[in-house]
């Protein structure tokens, strides 16, 4: 018997005909491919026109945009799917859910009517490039400059860790436009990957995660107009970033939970499967205390969460609250995973099983988004 999930409060009839789509296509274009992409270090271009083909692109983008005209709710529901089938590979909780909200939010009116129908259709795939090599979680010491020059801003510098760095048709850049002024020097441009200058370096090669093209992006001499300045003035990239981290925050607690409760499943069936001396593993007291224990985690991590998206959904999810969520479920998931495997044994140690992927995969969980420490730092600020 599989772990017994309560149906969440934000759900809905329409949810649900989403999520049997979400499951189905998952389960049919992604938990056949893991250990291809893997291997490849990167997801199938087609895979991303499949999607747009079917509809899971852009869920809580406007329809006046060529989006789904759904909700955050939408979104989770796609994100729960691609978690519980075993994927890590699709970055589509970036192109659906960060990228293309920062260009809803806060691109001229000209741009979101040329890229956000890409984004649906998938002519276009999205990235954000914040981070870059030696300066981590501190935005406010970025390099990468942009100049005015005329009607063009000049670009240059260098990102790393970018998800869908490889396929990438358009990225969301942190810049510096004013490089004396701190956090008010900070400014967010969209740069089309075709454009001379743009060049990607190497995808990385990471403990985890390995399906997903997280890249190296180089800008050189980039020259972009300054229409693609997000906002209507310089200087608003840090006050965007923090406005719009709240939903990326939830997204990862959208898919720790959700892999959470996906690695109990695979536990209970197989402790339920496998003997030792003479009965199942799972009639052990050991076994099903660490069970209960793990269903315990997974059961209030989803009331909390379920508590932010519903707070989110009427917009009123704070950033507090959201690094609350992201704090608690991204190590909740990394204990309960990690007493998964353990139950596991030496098979759990082997990469062809999902509970050892599903082990590498999230450890990124408590740094990526903001790291632990800095959740802490962020919640105490309230106190």
């Amino acid at each position: 018997m599989p772990l017994q999930i309560q149906k969440s409060s934000w759900s809905t009839t329409e949810l649900e005909d989403l999520r049997d789509l979400a499951r189905t296509f998952c389960q049919k274009e992604l938990a056949p491919n893991q250990e291809r992409w893997a291997a490849e270090k990167k997801v199938d271009r087609e895979l991303w026109t499949k999607a747009g083909e079917v509809g899971l692109l852009a869920l809580s983008i406007p329809e006046e945009y060529g989006g789904g005209g759904g909700t955050f709710a939408h979104e989770a529901v796609l994100y729960e799917e691609q978690a519980r089938s075993g994927d890590s590979a699709w970055g589509v909780t970036v192109h659906n859910g960060i990228v293309a909200h920062y260009l809803l939010e806060y691109a001229n009116e000209e741009k979101k009517r040329e890229w956000l129908p890409k984004f649906a259709s998938c002519e276009m795939v999205g990235a954000v490039a914040m981070t870059e090599p030696g300066t981590g979680s501190d935005l406010q010491s970025i390099k990468t400059r942009a100049v005015r020059d005329g009607d063009h801003y000049v670009i240059n510098g260098a990102k790393t860790f970018i998800t869908n760095g490889f396929h990438a048709d358009l990225v969301v850049v942190a810049v510096k436009t004013d490089p004396d002024a701190g956090a008010q020097g900070v400014s967010l441009i969209a740069v089309e990957t075709d454009t001379p200058g743009f060049s990607r370096g190497r995808v990385l090669d990471k403990i985890g995660l390995k399906g997903q093209d997280t890249a190296e992006l180089n800008f050189d001499d980039v020259r972009v107009p300054v229409a693609n300045l997000l906002g209507d003035q310089e200087g608003l990239g840090f006050i965007q970033l923090m406005q719009q981290l709240p939903q990326e925050r939830l997204i990862i607690a959208v898919t720790a939970v959700a892999g959470m409760e996906a690695a109990i499943d695979q536990t209970i069936a197989y402790t339920k499967d496998r003997q030792a001396f003479g009965r199942p593993i799972y009639n052990f007291q050991n076994t099903k205390f660490k069970l209960a224990e793990a269903a315990t985690e997974a059961a209030v991590s989803r009331a909390y969460l379920d508590q932010c998206i519903e707070r989110h959904l009427r917009k009123e999810l704070d950033v507090q609250g959201a690094a609350m969520a992201k704090l608690w479920t991204t190590e909740r998931v990394n204990k309960v995973v990690d007493d998964c495997l353990q139950l596991f044994g030496g098979y759990g140690y082997m990469s062809e099983y999902p509970i050892a992927r599903a082990w590498a995969d999230i450890r990124i969980s408590r740094i990526f988004g903001g790291t632990s420490e800095i959740m802490k730092e962020i919640i105490s600020r309230t106190l």
